[in-house]
């Protein structure tokens, strides 16, 4: 219920009541669905001890295919996106993308340390998290737009790949330099020698990491197979990975009901995270979520564009982060980060966020 609260907060005074009604539809019509009542039976199954088990191999197979139809269907639309358009359409939402890549993890960085007083290394490690995306959450955002008749501009996946890196990027660079100078101040008064972050390491490591090679990989395998083969020879990869699919939909389901395993697991850390995590973890992505919906707006997207690339912009790494974090800064505590992004935002963003998103993006005028 607090979560809840947290979350209207924001909307008081900007959304009329019957735009509030509307997100209630959104809402019903978003959560009775298959993809988040998966993600929700895996919660309860957690915390009544219940059977439901997913073998790891399937669940990293799943996560695979998901990466993979994401980037392979996203160069598919962005060859015929060039074809029709060139790239008259496409730069100034790569623009705000980039510059949304560069600005989520600075402004979630600055919220975290000097309003939330966390130190340097947590700061940084839940920023890297935010600064990047879950492209679950793309894919379930993608699913609720088609749902309401208002489908996302087709190159959505080619701006999901470009927000991938970034914001990690960004904030490991914010917390190393931030971290070296203060171990270096506290070695010169103790007199030992301060230990360096392996800073290049990681971010090779991010960039070289399997959600993005695999996105980044189909992206250009999609584009490249859409631009130079015979249509009906392409037509069966196009069936095997296509996100509006009877496949695509049926193994996200499988995947949403894992990952609710996982966050009913986490649902416990909440109490050691604290009311201001918990307030971060909603409060942050509306923000970024309206920014994203307004930027979005302004570089042409259409309604259901708009209400993608809010949900992505707002959503947190689980996946690529970590590994680059624990990396760069050993020192992070990664229950903050990860219970932030699996056991507050995801869970926020497939229940509630989406159907916001979208009624903020109809209130700038997208369409």
């Amino acid at each position: 219920m607090t979560t809840l609260l947290l979350a209207a907060i924001p909307l008081w005074g900007i959304l009329s009541t019957e735009q509030f009604t509307r997100i209630l539809e959104s809402l019903e019509r978003n959560l009775l669905t298959p993809i988040p009542l998966c993600f929700v039976l895996g919660i309860v199954c957690t915390r009544i001890h219940g059977g439901i088990k997913i073998p790891k191999e399937l669940y990293y197979s799943i996560a695979i295919f998901l990466l993979m139809s994401i980037g392979f269907m996203g160069g598919h639309e962005l060859a015929h996106e060039y074809e029709a358009h060139g790239v008259s359409t496409i730069w100034k939402p790569a623009l705000a993308t980039l510059f949304l890549g560069c600005l989520t993890p600075i402004t979630s960085y600055v919220v975290l340390r000097y309003v939330g007083g966390l130190s340097i290394a947590d700061s940084a490690g839940i920023a890297a998290h935010y600064g990047s995306t879950s492209a679950v959450t793309y894919a379930v955002a993608n699913s609720f737009v088609e749902q309401t008749q208002h489908p996302a501009n087709s190159f959505l996946p080619t701006l999901v790949t470009i927000l991938e890196c970034p914001g990690i990027a960004i904030a490991l660079l914010i917390g190393a330099a931030l971290s070296a100078r203060e171990r270096a101040a506290k070695a010169a008064q103790t007199g030992r020698p301060a230990k360096e972050s392996k800073l290049g390491e990681a971010l090779y490591e991010v960039i070289t990491g399997q959600s993005i090679m695999l996105m980044a990989g189909l992206l250009a395998i999609g584009f490249i197979s859409t631009m130079f083969m015979d249509p009906k020879g392409f037509q069966p990869f196009y069936d095997f990975f296509q996100s509006k699919g009877m496949l695509f939909r049926g193994v996200l389901c499988i995947f949403l009901l894992e990952m609710g395993l996982v966050a009913g697991e986490k649902l416990g850390d909440l109490l050691k995270v604290g009311p201001f995590l918990v307030a971060f973890g909603v409060l942050m992505p509306l923000a970024h979520g309206f920014l994203a919906a307004y930027l979005g707006h302004l570089a042409g997207l259409n309604l259901g564009g708009c209400t993608v690339f809010a949900a992505i912009v707002s959503s947190a790494s689980y996946i690529a982060a970590p590994p680059a974090v624990r990396l760069t800064l050993p020192e992070a505590n990664p229950t903050l980060s990860i219970t932030a992004a699996l056991a507050i935002t995801f869970p926020f963003n497939i229940a509630f966020g989406i159907p916001i998103y979208y009624e903020m993006a109809k209130w700038i005028g997208a369409q």
